[in-house]
């Protein structure tokens, strides 16, 4: 995959190695020597020592003719969440939230053009995208992405969505510049974000950010509901004062939480 300049400190062969766990995307779950090696660009001798090696770490299986990645793989998600304590902070939170609603509810943050799911609390629905932690979306058509594009500034909006989205999800609503910055004008003036079946039809949701010591915006948490089930104004006169409180009580929680020195013990 194409890289830029690199510091004298840059490994390689590790770079080379999340490439390789990079190319298993939604829709790829088995993947051939051959297709591994043309997606990251490697070639074919170097990719084979980076399967098997991830296979003898548990990270991987020969599958069908092919390789695919094993659940051991979330444990690097699971250890930036766990690391972030954001999870321990919010949980009982959002299950407060899921009991009072009756919806699903979500902690997200963004990565490039994509938000990614950290944290859910999640009620048995069908739903047109299947949602859990690790999984990605483009940030621009959720509620969760328009809170947290809305929390930079012009420039870094721009920077942001220039990056190709990885979700392998093509949304509904594609704006154009002078659309989506008035979108986000909106969210900033509101202090929270709605969408409605922008990214994918029956999915409508409100969105809130969650904020440090410092007022810094670190991650959105939204309600999501299904547009056959829920209106926008049950949505929004309901369940969005049900969620602002809780996006208030988590930055509150998590204020604290972050001015407490941790100490891990060796």
């Amino acid at each position: 995959m194409a890289r830029g300049e690199t510091g004298p400190d840059f490994i390689e062969a590790l770079a080379r190695g999340l490439d390789v766990i990079r190319a298993f995307r939604p829709g790829y779950p088995v993947m051939s020597l051959t297709e591994v090696a043309a997606a990251t660009g490697l070639a074919r001798p170097t990719a084979r020592r980076i399967l098997l090696t991830l296979q003898e770490l548990g990270y991987a299986r020969a599958e069908r003719g092919g390789f695919a990645l094993t659940p051991r793989v979330l444990e690097l998600g699971v250890s930036y969440v766990r690391s972030m304590g954001l999870w321990e902070v919010a949980r009982p939170h959002l299950e407060t939230l899921v009991t009072q609603t009756r919806e699903s509810s979500s902690i997200a943050q963004l990565d490039g053009s994509d938000i990614v799911y950290v944290a859910r609390v999640a009620v048995p629905k069908i739903v047109a995208l299947s949602v859990q932690i690790g999984t990605r979306f483009p940030a621009l058509q959720t509620s969760l992405g328009k809170v947290l594009l809305a929390a930079l500034s012009p420039a870094e909006v721009e920077r942001v969505l220039a990056e190709p989205s990885r979700s392998g999800i093509e949304p509904r609503w594609r704006p154009d510049p002078s659309e989506r910055e008035a979108a986000l004008r909106a969210v900033r003036a509101k202090g929270w974000a709605m969408t409605d079946e922008q990214l994918a039809l029956g999915i409508r949701s409100v969105a809130a950010p969650l904020r440090d010591g410092l007022g810094n915006v670190i991650a959105a948490v939204n309600v999501n509901a299904h547009a056959a089930e829920t209106s926008i104004e049950k949505l929004t006169e309901e369940h969005l004062p049900l969620l602002l409180k809780t996006a208030s009580a988590i930055s509150a929680d998590w204020a604290a939480y972050d001015a407490v020195p941790h100490v891990t013990a060796s």
